[in-house]
């Protein structure tokens, strides 16, 4: 009789085990396109997570807010319609709006001037922007022409409003808006208490939490190479977002030369250093989104003394003959798996 009803709670337990395994909650798993780019976006449903369909559908809204109001290709976006405006005249924007251009303004200081939100200018006449591609490289009368073009102290904010001070100034936000898209969707995941989820739109992430299993997200950083895909690290961010910039996918060559669509906004070239990719980890992904650009345009060891003032976790790929060498700051080796290279 023992034996038997030790073996009838076997059983019970293992029904037990074999149950919960089978209700373990599986990832849901969402794709769509936005900003020029696509997004991926993996979450550990709950009982509040609405239906995938009706979240996806929350989720492709709030990227067409964002869109409508930071695009500089909808001439009807907030952004579009500031940069429309003439002399001393101001415009009311959205709380978002006015949220992602302080931050812009905010790293400008921060960053010494390397990442300057107003270079739309410069951005266009390189061909990086709503405008064509040259047909010419800029002369330095044309650069010079577009830096008077720019200047952050040339844009204020007083409530909701902004305003410009030079009729020609141009707010360009995409350093630092894809990142805030980011945001955005792990703003609505959190509001449906999601614990764990892997957000990523343009290489751009957000991460929280881990797994349905319990076991972490792991995030494989890129090597910086045009010529297919190719894994340099592998990382586990735990709940951090994170941000990657290069100047190995969007560039032109021009009368054998280089151009990559990385402006120096002190200078008014495209960057020419050796630093080819930056990756920085940060609790918001807009401001992850910031940094990794300017220290594209600072370059490795003014990046590296960046990041250790502000106690940044980040890691650089510097080209080096036919190779490359990764460097990374203290706060960022926590977070590596496995070897480094």
């Amino acid at each position: 009789m023992k034996k038997t009803l030790l073996n009838w709670l076997a059983l019970v337990g293992l029904a037990f085990f074999i149950s919960a395994c089978a209700k373990e909650p599986e990832l849901i798993s969402l794709a769509g396109n936005t900003m020029g780019t696509t997004y991926h976006i993996k979450l550990v449903p709950n009982a509040k997570v609405p239906k995938a369909d009706k979240l996806q559908a929350e989720i492709d809204t709030a990227l067409e807010l964002v869109n409508d109001q930071m695009s500089t290709y909808r001439p009807k976006s907030e952004l579009s319609q500031f940069n429309q405006l003439p002399l001393e005249q101001s415009i009311e924007v959205s709380a978002d709006t006015i949220k992602v251009v302080r931050e812009g303004m905010r790293l400008y200081q921060v960053t010494g001037g390397a990442l300057d939100i107003t270079l739309g200018p410069l951005v266009n006449l390189w061909g990086f922007g709503p405008d064509k591609r040259p047909t010419h490289v800029p002369t330095p009368a044309e650069i010079e022409a577009a830096k008077a073009r720019t200047g952050i102290d040339q844009l204020s904010i007083e409530g909701n409003r902004l305003s410009k001070h030079n009729a020609m100034l141009y707010v360009d936000l995409s350093s630092i808006a894809k990142g805030f898209g980011v945001d955005k969707i792990a703003h609505v995941l959190d509001g449906y208490g999601v614990s764990g989820y892997l957000v990523e739109i343009g290489g751009e992430l957000s991460v929280k939490g881990t797994k349905a299993d319990g076991s972490a997200w792991r995030v494989a950083v890129e090597k910086p190479t045009s010529e297919g895909r190719a894994i340099s690290q592998v990382i586990a961010p735990g709940t951090m977002a994170m941000a990657t910039s290069g100047d190995y996918r969007n560039y032109y060559e021009e009368e054998g030369q280089r151009f990559t669509h990385l402006i120096d906004p002190r200078s008014g070239y495209p960057i020419k250093h050796k630093l080819a990719s930056v990756t920085v980890m940060h609790k918001d992904c807009m401001t992850a989104d910031g940094f990794a650009t300017a220290m594209m345009v600072l370059g490795t060891e003014a990046s590296l003394e960046l990041a250790k003032r502000e106690q940044l976790a980040i890691m650089l790929i510097e080209k080096q003959g036919e190779g490359f060498k990764v460097f990374y700051s203290d706060a960022f080796k926590p977070y590596l798996i496995g070897e480094q290279e």
